[in-house]
Order: structure tokens, then C-alpha cells, then sequence
């Protein structure tokens, strides 16, 4: 099968699986326990892996994304 229908090729398919990746594991870090009613207050939201290092691992990996589908492939810069 030919790659020539194909818009990326498969090293922008890899940076973009690689970036997808990244932003789940970013949503996963962001996740935890809620505040409810009835347990009170959990101060746990406030930890640095959810307000920090989950939304810097998701926003590196949304920038990954865009390096993924603009990275020219080598087909391309030959013609």
C-alpha cells in the first residue's frame, strides 16, 4: 500500500500518536478526588500534580500536536 493518499506520513503519524499520548496522561494527572457536601473539604484539589504538572504535561503535548502535523516528511521535501 502506497503512502502517497495519505496527508502525513508515518513519522507525523508517531509525533501525533506520541502527542495524543501525552495529553491523556496530562487529563489523567488532572484527575482525583472532588469537593463534596457531605466529606467537607478535600485540599487535596490543590495539589501540585493537578494544577500543575497535569496542565504542563497536557499543554506539551497539545504543542507536540501541532509540531506533529506541520513536521514536513522527507517525501515531500524531495519532490
Amino acid at each position: 500500500m502506497s503512502q502517497k493518499n495519505f496527508a502525513l506520513s508515518k513519522t507525523n503519524l508517531i509525533i501525533c500518536g506520541i502527542a495524543m499520548l501525552l495529553i491523556i496522561a496530562g487529563f489523567l494527572l488532572m484527575t482525583g478526588p472532588a469537593t463534596s457536601l457531605e466529606g467537607g473539604f478535600e485540599p487535596n484539589i490543590f495539589s501540585a500534580r493537578r494544577i500543575k504538572i497535569g496542565p504542563i504535561v497536557s499543554l506539551s503535548g497539545f504543542a507536540l500536536m501541532i509540531v506533529g502535523i506541520l513536521y514536513p516528511s522527507k517525501e515531500r521535501k524531495k519532490k
